[in-house]
């Protein structure tokens, strides 16, 4: 039987936009591209920067051995029909500056980068990278009315990667060995969980004592900030990339894979009306389960107060808003 072109199954090419052509996005444009997950939007209100990029990561495509198509554009219009949309763009934090201290400026552009974004891909997946995180998402999910499980924040991902490469480092073993688990917000309260965090199924508060847990459990708090420091001009971007490509890669490929993400909750863990890091489910529907976990009252506390900072944020956040527009 002879071929003809008539006889070929289409399928979907799945397409991701990333918005903001910064480092974070950029790398991660590359990550999913090379990867081989799907074709790539890639978009920035610069011009030129997004186009110059793209069209560099496409001349590499043969030597990575990938056939994924990246565009760099400035307009919208070319984002049409993703099946995920990824939020980097803001401002980076710079030497002494917290994730909060990036509120107003960065809100800004995360409602009016997701309010533009689904008007051309209502039916994608929006996973928001942009800090202070938590805050970041819960706007983003307001400004477009999405339902709660096609929204949310890639966080505790990137903070459970840190306390595992310290873990897997203070013991001398491999990073793949280690599973670490972070919860709550990404900033200075966020939770990390020395129980749930193993060495090959072995929990860490049996292979550390007390105190070498403690210092890497702050050092995890601090881990963003310590890049920040040690480069000056600007802030982490590998391994944040690396961690938005993971929930990328669950979510095209419906992997189900259990992660830490910042998801809406509506009574898990006694919490209401608040986006925080918390394990969940993500597959092809976004997050298909939010997980709860069996804590202790002492971290149940600890994530209690990492909500009602993120809570005072939302309320500052809003308030900057509404006298924005007086």
């Amino acid at each position: 039987m002879s071929y003809s072109p008539s006889s070929e199954i289409l399928c979907h090419s799945p397409r991701v936009t990333v918005i903001g052509a910064g480092r974070v996005g950029s790398t991660l444009a590359q990550r999913i591209a090379e990867k081989n997950l799907a074709d790539v939007v890639l978009l920035d209100i610069i011009e030129g920067i997004p186009q110059g990029l793209a069209l560099d990561l496409m001349e590499a495509r043969g030597m990575e051995l990938h056939h994924r198509k990246i565009i760099g554009t400035n307009n919208y219009t070319d984002t049409s029909n993703s099946d995920v949309v990824v939020i980097t763009a803001g401002f980076p934090r710079k030497p002494g500056m917290s994730r909060d201290d990036l509120l107003l400026m960065n809100a800004k552009i995360v409602v009016e980068s997701a309010t533009k974004a689904i008007a051309y891909s209502p039916n994608a997946i929006y996973v928001i990278v942009t800090n202070p995180l938590d805050v970041m998402t819960y706007l983003a999910w307001k400004a477009t009315g999405l339902p709660c499980d096609r929204i949310m924040g890639m966080a505790g991902v990137l903070d459970s990667a840190r306390f595992q490469t310290f873990i897997a480092m203070e013991l001398g073993v491999c990073p793949s060995d280690v599973n670490a688990m972070v919860l709550g917000s990404h900033g200075d309260l966020m939770v990390p969980l020395p129980r749930y965090s193993t060495v090959n199924g072995i929990p860490i508060t049996e292979l550390l004592d007390e105190a070498t847990i403690e210092r890497l459990v702050e050092r995890t708090r601090n881990g963003g900030a310590e890049i920040v420091q040690l480069m000056q001009t600007g802030s982490a971007f590998f391994a944040p990339a690396s961690s938005t490509c993971v929930m990328v890669e669950s979510i095209l490929q419906n992997q189900l894979r259990l992660l830490p993400v910042a998801a809406y909750l509506q009574g898990e863990y006694g919490l209401n009306d608040i986006f925080t890091g918390v394990p969940c489910y993500l597959g092809s529907g976004g997050i298909e389960k939010v997980v709860e976990l069996s804590l202790t009252d002492e971290e149940s506390s600890a994530l209690e107060r990492c909500t009602q900072a993120i809570r005072k944020n939302i309320e500052k956040t809003q308030e900057m808003f509404a006298g924005a527009r007086r």
